[in-house]
């Protein structure tokens, strides 16, 4: 079996693929603070409840955009299931061209999003990615990565919104009943959900207009159907993309 790993700044997800079929996927803070040890048996944990095995894995990928995570997750493999992972990076063959100044650059999970939308809808693509950051990547119909845009996550602009104005509260990521709000609750969801579709619908359409091919717009992350239900842009929502690219990336390098 596969262990697939996305590291994000804010959470991690594990998904366990029995081939090509997902057997169960977890999520986790992310905390460089916890030791290989801790993780181990946090995974041993979630295993336990599901009923896998820690020597069912055969091999791990890991997706990472947080470098102190790299040695934890690398010792923790090495403990707990006797072999070191895969890191999606360099000298990883990914199957898909990219077409980035310095592809050093460019953030794995967007690399990996953008090969699982394009084996899975083969055509021009944006992938927007809501995670601490929304990532925005477009693949053009030849299936080569192009490069896109990153902006504040959600999760950031409520926290700068309640950090820096003292009497707004932290809310519910919910989307209200209305545009304009009645209340102090009401009108903050408004702001950051409507206001953040804006800002998603709005990024699309520009970078439709450039690419001057048609994309599907797809959408991923853990806030993506709160947002796809409000967009007028997205058309398909799948919160465990990054997950199955990884398994196609494992497959390319097996």
């Amino acid at each position: 079996m596969l262990l697939a790993i996305d590291v994000g700044n804010t959470n991690s997800v594990l998904g366990v693929y029995d081939g090509a079929r997902l057997v169960d996927h977890f999520r986790l803070a992310t905390d460089p603070d916890r030791t290989s040890d801790e993780y181990g048996v946090l995974v041993a944990q979630l295993f336990a409840r599901s009923g896998l095995a820690l020597v069912d894995i055969t091999d791990t990928l890991i997706s990472s955009v947080v470098p102190p995570m790299h040695f934890v997750l690398e010792e923790m493999c090495r403990r707990f299931f006797g072999r070191a992972p895969l890191f999606v990076g360099p000298g990883v063959k990914t199957g898909m061209p990219i077409l980035y100044d310095n592809p050093r650059e460019v953030g794995a999970d967007r690399i990996v999003n953008a090969v699982a939308a394009y084996e899975r809808w083969k055509g021009g693509l944006i992938v927007v990615d809501f995670g601490t950051a929304t990532t925005f990547d477009a693949v053009n119909p030849r299936g080569e990565y192009l490069g896109g845009a990153i902006a504040p996550g959600l999760g950031i602009s409520m926290e700068a919104l309640f950090q820096r104005a003292s009497k707004l509260p932290r809310v519910e990521f919910a989307q209200p009943e209305r545009v304009v709000g009645k209340n102090t609750v009401g009108s903050m969801q408004s702001g950051l959900v409507f206001g953040y579709v804006g800002l998603v619908d709005g990024l699309c359409v520009r970078m439709k207009d450039e690419l001057g091919f048609p994309a599907k717009i797809v959408a991923t992350g853990g806030l993506a159907p709160l947002i796809a239900k409000s967009s007028t842009q997205i058309e398909a929502v799948d919160e465990l993309l990054t997950l199955e690219g990884l398994r196609l990336i494992h497959a390319r390098n097996a």
